[in-house]
């Protein structure tokens, strides 16, 4: 049966690789990369680097797919995400059924760690709901950008005795979560910490972490919001993409 692997390979940083990744890449025979563009062609770029340093004598084929575009405009945001992930489905499916011998190895290598806002996983799982193609899949956990941000900036995430949350920005958009004082914030693109939170909270921000154009910020959130706003947004300008996340603590009273 084909075997798939699911790689974290870390926030960007190469040395975020462990050595239990650094054994599965050098398993693996056919490598499936979804383009996103000439935007993000430094992330291919990256993934390159990663293959070259610690699989250098590995015989792999790379094999990109086009992945297809998401309606980021719709107002029925979990409908258009389910679209975009059957169509991003179908091109995997695709890609394995012609590229993947019945005896070989593929793998996929995700950013972060596979478990945390990634869909990688559901995608596979998908394919094999379908019934069409067999074949057994294996996860390598990695570094995600929540353990990065708060390695940067040299802070736990929780509280003594109290709960930490991750959700993303449309969430917190609509409030702080309840009973939580440590909130962990992923994909906020319109940068919901400016509004509906306590602007006495501290804010922990850091965008492209691990690679040389990483930037942080921390402070309080009324003194610093708008320094991060127009740090976010020049960034994106430049560079046409961010990976950013963010760490919002309020002190208990």
């Amino acid at each position: 049966m084909m075997q798939l692997k699911v790689i974290g390979v870390g926030a960007g940083d190469p040395d975020h690789v462990t050595i239990q990744a650094v054994k599965a890449l050098n398993q693996v025979d056919v490598f499936f990369v979804l383009d996103k563009g000439e935007v993000k062609q430094e992330l291919v770029d990256l993934r390159g680097e990663i293959l070259q340093r610690f699989a250098p004598n590995l015989e792999y084929r790379v094999v990109v797919g086009q992945d297809p575009e998401r309606d980021r405009a719709s107002a029925a945001y979990v409908e258009s995400v389910d679209d975009w992930r059957r169509r991003r489905a179908d091109v995997c499916a695709d890609l394995i059924a012609a590229e993947l011998g019945e005896d070989q190895v593929g793998a996929f290598l995700v950013w972060g760690d596979p478990s945390l806002y990634d869909s990688t996983l559901a995608i596979l799982d998908d394919i094999l709901d379908r019934g069409e193609l067999a074949f057994e899949i294996e996860v390598i956990p990695g570094i995600s950008s929540v353990s990065a941000l708060a390695a940067r900036h040299r802070v736990g995430l929780n509280q003594v005795g109290r709960p930490i949350q991750i959700t993303t920005g449309r969430r917190l958009a609509e409030k702080w979560p309840d009973d939580v004082d440590d909130v962990v914030v992923m994909l906020d693109a319109q940068t919901a910490f400016t509004a509906h939170t306590d602007q006495d909270a501290e804010i922990y921000w850091g965008a492209y972490l691990g690679t040389p154009d990483e930037l942080l910020v921390a402070g309080k959130l009324s003194d610093v919001a708008a320094e991060i706003t127009e740090l976010r947004a020049e960034a994106r300008n430049r560079k046409g993409w961010i990976m950013d996340t963010y760490l919002l603590r309020r002190n208990r009273r």
